[in-house]
């Protein structure tokens, strides 16, 4: 399965959440692809934020080589599963899709773990190395349900 994560700037949380998700799929053998994207053209190439490298870092995951980038229409063609991380995420995304397929793609991240909530991942990029925490093991919950139910329809 093909999964991608999108968040404002694809610096903070979506790259964790591509970090977190690559490592996942690693260590179970689940074969797929695996990136984030963003839809504010602010840190274009640029690495993740340093605070998101660190978090990342402390638990064995290296994201410091990703580059920001912006999400694609043809993201809806190469990617599954499209993960939003919050409101304007869902709004910017809904407003590219094509069709009902493409809009069928899209979810909440946090649907996975809480489901019909729509709720929001927390933003780390105001906070510091423990706002960053916080929203890695947010997000480690919800990739890890990803990974199941991968592997559970395998």
């Amino acid at each position: 399965m093909n999964v991608l994560f999108v968040c404002l700037g694809n610096i903070c949380r979506s790259p964790i959440a591509e970090g977190l998700l690559k490592k996942k799929f690693e260590e179970s053998k689940t074969t797929g692809r695996v990136e984030s994207a963003g839809f504010e053209s602010f840190h274009i190439n640029d690495s993740p934020d340093p605070r998101a490298v660190k978090v990342c870092a402390h638990h064995g995951i290296d994201i410091s080589g990703k580059r920001a980038r912006l999400f694609r229409v043809s993201d809806f063609d190469a990617f599954d599963k499209i993960y939003v991380m919050d409101f304007k995420n869902m709004q910017d995304v809904m407003e590219v899709a094509r069709d009902e397929t493409d809009k069928k793609k899209v979810d909440y991240l946090l649907n996975l773990i809480e489901p019909g909530s729509n709720k929001s991942v927390a933003d780390p990029y105001y906070g510091g190395f423990d706002a960053c925490e916080a929203t890695f093991r947010q997000m480690e919950r919800a990739c890890q349900v990803i990974t199941d139910q991968i592997n559970k329809n395998a």
